[in-house]
Order: structure tokens, then C-alpha cells, then sequence
């Protein structure tokens, strides 16, 4: 199943720099061939961004490319090294859940609540913020699986007797 959320997130995220670049490359166009630049494309292009780079992180996340310093892991015993990986997942996990699911969906309500729209799309800000709570289930996910999957050097040892 993870694979198939990896690769539906993944063309997810090219379709939606597909439509970023489009979009972004017809606004140039109205503004330089036609004088005015279309209104809507700016808000647009910024509401791609923030999706792109939200789910981007998440789908990192899952492919374990995310940004790490790695000084204290190789100092460490393989079964150390595992047991200080599954703390910062843990952390991971207790942010996501925290900021990303919690915070993600209370301002989700408050600006569906206060009816909040962007101002040249007319889109709810709540549809726009609904990617912040998707991120955090996603990585919660993919953390709870990276913990309960052993790595290579555990797979390794494991013997079929």
C-alpha cells in the first residue's frame, strides 16, 4: 500500500508543478504581450507553492530523503543507532500530530467559521489549509511505517529456520 501512495502522491505533485508552470508562464504572457497581467494567476501560483512544498515535505518524508544531520549515528551501535532513529520518529510523529493535525485543522475551522475567501479566486482559505492536515497524516504514516519495517540490517540477521 505504501508503494501506491508514494507513487499516486509523487504524480500528485507532478501535476500540480505541471499546472504551477502553466499557469505562472500565462501570467508572463498577459503581462508583457497583453499589457495586464491575469489577477488570478498570482494567487494561484501561491496556492500551488504551498500545496507543492506541504505534501513535498510529507512525500520526502516517506522516502526518508528529508534533511538530516548525521554525526551522532555512526558513533553508534547498530541497535542504539535504531533506538535513537525511533526516538526522532517519535518526535517526528508527536509534531505532526501536534501542529500538523491539531493546529492544521483548527485553522481549517476558524477560517471556515469566519467563511474566509481568497480574494481573486473566491476560493474557501479552508480548502487551501486542508493540505496541512493531510501532510501530517501522511507523514505520521509514513513514520509508523519506517518504525514497524525493520531496516536492511535487520532484515539481514533475521534467519527462516
Amino acid at each position: 500500500m505504501r508503494k501506491h501512495i508514494d507513487n499516486y502522491l509523487g504524480k500528485f505533485l507532478a501535476i500540480l508543478m505541471l499546472i504551477m508552470t502553466l499557469d505562472v508562464l500565462y501570467g508572463v504572457v498577459t503581462r508583457y504581450v497583453f499589457g495586464a497581467q491575469a489577477s488570478w494567476t498570482e494567487e494561484l501560483a501561491r496556492f500551488l507553492l504551498i500545496w507543492i512544498g506541504i505534501l513535498g515535505a510529507a512525500h520526502v518524508s516517506g522516502k526518508q530523503m528529508h534533511l538530516a544531520i548525521d554525526l551522532l549515528k555512526p558513533k553508534l551501535s547498530p541497535k542504539n543507532a535504531k533506538l535513537v532513529d525511533n526516538f526522532i520518529k517519535i518526535i517526528v510523529i508527536l509534531f505532526a500530530l501536534t501542529v500538523l493535525i491539531i493546529g492544521g485543522v483548527r485553522l481549517m475551522y476558524i477560517t471556515q467559521t469566519l467563511g474566509q475567501l481568497s480574494p481573486a479566486l473566491r476560493v474557501p482559505m479552508s480548502f487551501i489549509y486542508s493540505v496541512v492536515p493531510l501532510s501530517g497524516i501522511l507523514v505520521i504514516y509514513y513514520q509508523i511505517q519506517e518504525i514497524l519495517t525493520p531496516g536492511v540490517e535487520e532484515a539481514e540477521n533475521v534467519s527462516i529456520d
